[in-house]
């Protein structure tokens, strides 16, 4: 099981670059989503002008049922600078995989929780770490993508873009590279990385009263 945070309204605001297509993830049962929270961010975010459509779906992770969900939107999409999207971890890489010619954002966090993970076959993962990277690298996870977890760059192992781990895996940070230098946003990648607090989920739980 996990939890999802949002992120404080003033990251959020920042990531609202020109037209704003927003979407929210109610799939998974076993996911908390601050929904009412979420809502009301997004009303104010939306009475500033930028937000052209803001849709709720389920399982955004599932690639084929995405593509199903999304195509009475895909004018709105096609218009939209930005897509920024209220759900896990994963939903967010699925859309940045989905759409690699736009800015995919996430407006949230994702944390564990004690409990049974499922088991919906999904082609990308979330480490749950409670420091997403993910708006920094293109939607593409440096946790689950790399081997190593890197979070600074790709290692000096990695070879003709293939992981030194496992030489059937793309490495992660040249897919991040490319994605980004796809986007004309390499820049992104000169932000300040910090020594990952591993005891940040659990510190960060809400805790019983």
């Amino acid at each position: 099981m996990l939890i999802t945070q949002l992120k404080s309204k003033e990251v959020i605001a920042k990531l609202i670059k020109g037209k704003t297509f927003i979407i929210n993830c109610h799939g998974c049962k076993e996911v908390y989503f601050p929904e009412h929270e979420a809502d009301k961010l997004q009303k104010e975010l939306s009475a500033e002008g930028n937000v052209i459509e803001k849709i709720t779906r389920d399982y955004i992770c599932s690639t084929d049922n995405l593509q199903v969900q999304l195509n009475k939107f895909m004018d709105k999409i096609q218009e939209a600078d930005t897509i920024l999207v209220f759900s896990c971890g994963v939903g967010v890489q699925t859309l940045a995989k989905s759409f690699e010619d736009k800015r995919v954002y996430s407006g949230c966090d994702t944390y564990p929780l004690p409990g049974f993970q499922g088991l919906t076959p999904q082609k990308f993962d979330c480490g749950q770490c409670g420091e997403c990277y993910l708006n920094y690298t293109g939607g593409i996870c440096p946790i689950t993508a790399c081997s190593k977890s890197l979070v600074n760059g790709q290692c000096g192992g990695s070879k003709n873009g293939k992981c030194e781990v496992d030489k059937n895996m793309e490495c992660g940070w040249e897919r991040i590279y490319r994605k980004l230098e796809k986007l004309k946003k390499l820049d992104i990648l000169d932000y300040p990385v910090k020594i990952r607090n591993y005891q940040l989920p659990f510190e960060e739980l809400p805790k019983d009263e």
